[in-house]
C-alpha cells in the first residue's frame, strides 16, 4: 500500500532496511544517501515545495531486482521510469518524447513545475514477455543501467524494443544548472556515489487523499524503513 497504509517492509527487495531511524538523523544526510545507493538501497528526494511538491523513491538502476519493482508499485505508486544522463540518452539516439511525437497536443507543454517534461521514449528488453511483470521491469531496469554505464558497446536497437513498459527519462545536458526535476537529482546523486548515469525514480502517492504523499509522510516512511531522506535543496548545495 502507498501513503499512510505504508508499513514497515521486510528486506525482500534485498535492501538493507531497518526499523526506524527516527532517532538517528544522520540517516537523513547526503553521504548517508550515496553510500545507500551504492549498496542497492533506495532513497527517497523531495524536489521542493514550490516545483512539483513530489518525493520519489529513487534506486540506482543497476539495483532494481524483481522484490524492488514491487516495492516501487506498492510503496511509491506513481510510474516506474529510468532517468537517463543526457550524454547516454544522446548516444542511444533517444529523443525528448515531445520532439518525437507529431501530434498537435505536444506543442504546448503549459507545465506548472517546469519549462517541459523529461518524458522521452517508453521500452521493454527484448527478452521480456509482456514487460510489465516484477520481473519483465526488472530485467528492462537492470539492462538499461548496464547499458549506461558503456552506451559506446551497445546497440540499443539490438537489445530494446519500442513501446514498452519502463518510461524513460532524459536528463538537461547541464543537470541541476538547467532544471531540479528528480530526473537531475537522482542522476546527480548517482554521479556523486560515482555510479552510471541510470537512476529508476517513482512518485510516491498517498492513497488515503488520492495526492502526492506529504513530505512528513514520506519521511516517516523512510524512517520506518531505514532509508534516507533528502529535500531537493540537500542536493543543490552540494551537487550544484
Amino acid at each position: 500500500m502507498t501513503g499512510h497504509h505504508a508499513g514497515p517492509q521486510s528486506n525482500a527487495d534485498g535492501t538493507t532496511a531497518g526499523s526506524n531511524t527516527s532517532a538517528n538523523p544522520s540517516v537523513h544526510s547526503f553521504e548517508h544517501a550515496l553510500e545507500s545507493l551504492r549498496a542497492g538501497d533506495p532513497v527517497l528526494v523531495h524536489d521542493a515545495a514550490d516545483r512539483e511538491g513530489e518525493t520519489d523513491l529513487i534506486y540506482h538502476a543497476d539495483a532494481v531486482s524483481p522484490a524492488a519493482v514491487a516495492r516501487l508499485r506498492n510503496d511509491a505508486g506513481g510510474l516506474v521510469c529510468v532517468a537517463l544522463g543526457h550524454d547516454v540518452a544522446e548516444a542511444f539516439d533517444l529523443p525528448f518524447y515531445s520532439d518525437a511525437v507529431d501530434h498537435p497536443a505536444t506543442a504546448d507543454h503549459e507545465l506548472g513545475y517546469d519549462d517541459r517534461s523529461s518524458f522521452s521514449l517508453t521500452v521493454n528488453h527484448r527478452d521480456t514477455y509482456t514487460g510489465i511483470t516484477d520481473a519483465d521491469r526488472s530485467t528492462t531496469i537492470q539492462a538499461l543501467g548496464e547499458a549506461a554505464a558503456a552506451p559506446g558497446t551497445i546497440d540499443f536497437t539490438d537489445e530494446f524494443r519500442v513501446p514498452g513498459h519502463v518510461h524513460l527519462l532524459k536528463a538537461a545536458p547541464d543537470l541541476l544548472a538547467q532544471r531540479e526535476g528528480h530526473t537531475e537529482l537522482g542522476l546527480a546523486l548517482a554521479g556523486a556515489a560515482d555510479l552510471s548515469p541510470a537512476v529508476v525514480v517513482c512518485e510516491m502517492l498517498d492513497d488515503q487523499t488520492g495526492e502526492a504523499l506529504t513530505p512528513a509522510d514520506a519521511r516517516a516512511y523512510a524512517d520506518r524503513n531505514g532509508f534516507t531522506y533528502l529535500e531537493g535543496s540537500d542536493v543543490l548545495d552540494r551537487c550544484q
